[in-house]
């Protein structure tokens, strides 16, 4: 076994050679900020994520925040999207000015980019399943893991949607600064008000979904803005304000939902669609994020902490689709050992939540073993034939339609 001192030394020997391989060029603070609201993907997903076991030993989704309304503000750190999308839209601009060719060979490479590690692990799982289920998984646990798995990935294909309007989110930085992503904010207010206000029981439900695309653009549109040097200190703390007041005033004179993830039960959600409130708090994360980023930067020069930052960027889709995985990779197992105190029990009590906690560093590990295969989904496919393109495309999409409950 290393002694503790030799294990630092490597540590900080690997940390040294990333550091030194690092260009002077690269934003630290902005690469900080992305780990940053990647981690707090699988960490909200697992602390706010639970499971209960039937009659048949079979696992289905439960939820902490039915019994415990008090942990909604643990969503507000947590759900950090807005953040994700702030420092994508300022490196989407960075990169869409520094491209050598068309808009439209910039947009390819970044889907193939995104899309690659979604392919992968939708295929994995589609493979995956029959087996378990040929192994004694019952059906509702397989139903329960893939909605689990398939969660996180609408994000994807949002992401995707906001990266192909980056052109149109440079002009509107360069003709209107800082207050490009005001209109898109007023649209949402708009649809909130139809879906909340003294209409509502008038209008269709399907008005909610158009708060989708001006929703989760915001934080973006801010990105490209702070990209393009449209924000500064001054619009941070705008930003920061403005959003904060907002928030608080949706909250407690509007009397919207606290938690930023959708409850069990409840009839009414603040992310999907995105409410106001969900725009509000990427207003003040982002406002904190700009006022904060050379305070990071100057953090992040160090070796120790910036290595760290380097390996979850470099596995970032790895993470974002495989957490879940890594979750399922206890529970299932631990459903047939019956009641799990935090992770097959239901999660209704102050002794499920400490449970859970210790079962992060489980998930963690289990997440680490996993991307060490993974990861390769996250290469340029060069090997793969048509052939094993359109095999893989066909497993993803019927995983999809099982995971959507159409089959």
């Amino acid at each position: 076994m290393s002694a503790p001192g030799t294990i630092l030394t490597r540590a900080r020997e690997a940390a040294g050679r990333i550091d030194a391989k690092t260009p002077a060029h690269r934003d630290r603070a902005v690469d900080g900020l992305r780990a940053l609201a990647l981690l707090a993907v699988p960490t909200g997903h697992w602390l706010l994520g639970g499971f209960t076991l039937d009659d048949v030993g079979a696992l289905h989704n439960a939820s902490p925040l039915s019994a415990f309304g008090g942990l909604a503000p643990a969503s507000w750190v947590l759900q950090m999207l807005g953040i994700f999308f702030l420092v994508g839209g300022y490196a989407s601009a960075l990169s869409f000015r520094r491209r050598t060719g068309s808009a439209g060979a910039w947009l390819k490479g970044r889907t193939s980019r995104l899309g690659r590690p979604v392919l992968g692990v939708t295929a994995v799982w589609a493979l995956a399943a029959p087996v378990l289920y040929a192994a004694g998984v019952p059906e509702a646990t397989l139903r329960t893991g893939a909605k689990l798995v398939i969660q996180p990935l609408w994000f994807v294909g949002v992401y995707l949607l906001v990266t192909a309007l980056t052109p149109y989110c440079v002009r509107a930085a360069h003709r209107l600064g800082g207050w490009a992503a005001a209109p898109l904010l007023a649209s949402v207010a708009v649809v909130d008000f139809l879906r909340y206000g003294p209409f509502a029981d008038s209008v269709p439900g399907w008005v909610a979904l158009v708060n989708i695309l001006p929703g989760w653009l915001f934080a973006y549109q801010l990105g490209v803005d702070w990209g393009e040097g449209r924000i500064g200190r001054r619009g941070g703390w705008l930003l920061l304000a403005g959003g904060g007041a907002l928030f608080a005033a949706l909250l407690v004179v509007f009397h919207y939902p606290a938690s930023m993830v959708g409850v069990p039960g409840k009839t009414r959600t603040n992310s999907h669609p995105p409410s106001l409130l969900v725009l509000a708090l990427a207003s003040a994360q982002s406002g904190a994020a700009i006022l904060l980023r050379d305070r990071l930067a100057r953090l992040l020069a160090r070796p120790l902490l910036w290595a760290p930052v380097v390996v979850v960027n470099l596995c970032a889709m790895t993470i974002l689709c495989w957490h879940q995985t890594a979750m399922l990779a206890a529970a299932v197992p631990g459903s047939f050992a019956g009641g799990l105190a935090g992770l097959t029990t239901a999660p209704d009590s102050v002794g499920w939540i400490v449970a859970r906690l210790a079962w992060m560093p489980v998930f963690a590990a289990l997440l680490v073993g996993i991307a060490r295969y993974a990861r390769r989904f996250e290469q340029p496919w060069t090997r793969a034939t048509a052939v094993r393109r359109t095999v893989a495309g066909l497993l993803a999409a019927g995983f999809a339609v099982f995971a959507l409950g159409l089959a």
